[in-house]
C-alpha cells in the first residue's frame, strides 16, 4: 500500500485531520479525522510504500500493545484508509523484459 499523493495530515484545533491538497482531491462532503495512533502511523508512512507487517511493527514499537492486538487494529485501519480513498494498493514487483533489464512495475515504458 501507499498513501495517495495530495493527502496531508494536519493538526487543526487539536484534531488530527487528513486534508486534501490539489483540485483533484477536493471533497468537502467528508472530513477524515485520525486518533493519536493512526496519525502516528500516517506520519511514519506518508509518501512511502508500507504493508500490514510494517504498521504492526511501528505500533508495537511506539505503544504498549501486543502484536496480536496491533495486527488486528492495523487490519481495520488499513481497510478504513482504503474505503476513505486516502491510500492505494501498490505493488513494487519487478518485471524482467526480454532484454533482461529489470523494470519497476510502476515505471513508464521507453
Amino acid at each position: 500500500m501507499k498513501t495517495k499523493r495530495g493527502f496531508r495530515l494536519r493538526n487543526i484545533c487539536g484534531e488530527n485531520i487528513i486534508v486534501a491538497e490539489g483540485i483533484d482531491n477536493i471533497d468537502f462532503s467528508r472530513i477524515i479525522s485520525m486518533n493519536e495512533s493512526s496519525a502516528y502511523l500516517w506520519q511514519k508512512v506518508e509518501g512511502k510504500e508500507f504493508d500490514e507487517d510494517e504498521l504492526t511493527h511501528l505500533l508495537t514499537e511506539e505503544y504498549e500493545v501486543s502484536e496480536e492486538q496491533a495486527r488486528a487494529d492495523v487490519k481495520q485501519l488499513m481497510q478504513k484508509w482504503l474505503e476513505a480513498g486516502i491510500v492505494e494498493a501498490y505493488s513494487s514487483c519487478k518485471v524482467v523484459n526480454i532484454s533482461g533489464k529489470s523494470v519497476s512495475s510502476d515505471s513508464q515504458g521507453d
